[in-house]
């Protein structure tokens, strides 16, 4: 379930204070009993680092442990200053007050940013240099625009976004890419020579990864789309296709190709690297980077469309008012 996180910021935060993600002197890769990296158990991807760079931090990719200390404060006050003072911390801190979004005690980003080679970073997006995702399409500017126009429907469930009806978490957690969100940024890897299963706790997600394995034809489209993966030397790569045209990452198409790398680098830490393509959407390809570190388990149940009454307010609202249109 989704309230967890309570009980869990405090190990997450341990964990990101405590965990550089470096490799240790004398460590070395734990392996299954196939000769491969282990990359099992529950990891957390929560970090403060933001996945472009903030015009603040222009042209500076990394900051030294005294930037990040005071960046990592400033992050922390600014949703934390308002609780007790306001119905909606959060969402004054963001600037959007009264809008009825969670409040402080749902959000769990973490105490640190991501820290990669000894370095704390500012963005995830590594490349391009800028840090910043790049230009979308002339293409990519009018699909969106007409999905945007398509989220006033309110005549069915289908016509409501994905994350509104509880198939897909908002901002990509269960990805790929998998993207830190608000919380429940919990995952639990499952390996085996054949397969390996990404168990995602937002949204109850679970990717399947086929190994060595060829992708479904073009006909065959999947929410999380096709992945198949394939070890070089200790890295484990992933290869992403057969996206459906409703899953629309940062407005991507159902051609968008994802290529992932999970890279056991310290007993407690994975560096994770992403790059994605869809020459429809972005100008280029483009990558994001940042590790995931070792948490304590269990991964809780997420109920999300069971207590999903939101749905039903919505579409009913709606009726509502066609009624008394229908009236004047």
């Amino acid at each position: 379930m989704k309230y967890r996180f309570l009980v869990l910021a405090g190990v997450v935060g341990f964990s990101l204070a405590s965990l550089p993600g470096q490799t240790k002197k004398n460590w070395s890769v734990p392996r299954t009993p196939d000769g491969k990296p282990d990359l099992q158990g529950v990891w957390t991807n929560a970090t403060l680092t933001p996945l472009e760079r903030p015009t603040a931090a222009a042209g500076k990719a990394t900051l030294t442990d005294t930037e990040a200390a005071a960046w990592e404060k400033k992050s922390i006050e600014d949703v934390t200053k308002y609780d007790g003072k306001s119905e909606n911390p959060f969402a004054d801190a963001a600037g959007s007050g009264g809008t009825g979004g969670y409040n402080a005690l749902f959000v769990d980003r973490g105490t640190e940013l991501a820290r990669v080679d000894g370095e704390k970073r500012t963005s995830l997006v590594v490349d391009p240099p800028d840090g910043k995702v790049p230009p979308i399409t002339p293409e990519a500017r009018a699909r969106n625009a007409a999905m945007m126009r398509g989220m006033g429907r309110f005549d069915s469930v289908k016509d409501r976004p994905l994350g509104e009806r509880c198939l897909l978490s908002f901002g990509s957690s269960s990805g790929p890419p998998m993207l830190p969100v608000m919380y429940n940024n919990n995952y639990q890897i499952v390996q085996t020579p054949d397969n390996i299963v990404i168990l995602v706790e937002m949204v109850h997600d679970a990717r399947i990864i086929r190994m060595n394995a060829t992708h479904a034809p073009p006909t065959v489209r999947q929410w999380l789309g096709d992945s198949i993966g394939r070890w070089e030397g200790d890295t484990l790569v992933v290869d992403t296709t057969n996206f459906t045209d409703q899953t629309r990452f940062r407005g991507a198409s159902k051609d968008l190709h994802v290529i992932e790398r999970f890279t056991r680098v310290a007993q407690n830490s994975i560096l994770y690297r992403v790059t994605l393509d869809d020459s429809t959407t972005f100008s280029k390809p483009w990558t994001i980077e940042y590790p995931f570190l070792a948490t304590k388990g269990p991964i809780y149940e997420y109920a999300c469309h069971e207590g999903n009454y939101a749905m039903t307010d919505i579409l009913g609202g709606a009726r509502k008012s066609d009624r008394e249109k229908e009236k004047k």
